[in-house]
């Protein structure tokens, strides 16, 4: 997407107080965006691969975060010329950057569940063995 374009669909991000914690949650803030950004993690996906990952959300909120997104340059959206139309999407260079993120977001989370004394169920939030490799090597 040129330039012209990711500036027409540019969200209003700016925060008021100049804080960083602030700018980083006004893009990935929400209940779902943490959950989509950490499965595209593994590369690019469809709507429907995502919203099977994401079952608890409706295909109507993830239509709505996907395009939050793209409109703040995390994620880029490919549509193919195709009947029936074929979309991905994927993580941009920036929205790569937030791995560290959101692998540290997981295991705080997983710290979380086992102080209280609930269930982890890692899979639930991990698309693939290869996705765990990747954050037992950031972790090491």
């Amino acid at each position: 997407m040129d330039d012209s374009v990711r500036s027409k669909r540019k969200r209003s991000t700016a925060n008021r107080t100049g804080c960083a914690v602030e700018a980083t949650i006004s893009v990935i803030g929400g209940l779902w965006k943490p959950v989509i950004l950490f499965h595209l993690l593994d590369g690019k996906l469809r709507f429907n691969a995502i919203c099977r990952l994401t079952p608890a959300a409706t295909p109507r909120m993830i239509t709505l975060q996907l395009r939050e997104l793209e409109a703040d340059g995390i994620i880029d959206r490919t549509i193919y010329p195709e009947i029936p139309p074929k979309v991905e999407y994927q993580l941009t260079e920036l929205g790569k950057s937030l791995e560290p993120v959101l692998v540290s977001m997981c295991n705080w989370g997983t710290r979380l569940q086992e102080l209280n004394g609930l269930p982890v169920d890692t899979g639930s939030c991990r698309s693939t063995s290869q996705q765990q490799e990747r954050i037992d090597e950031l972790m090491t």
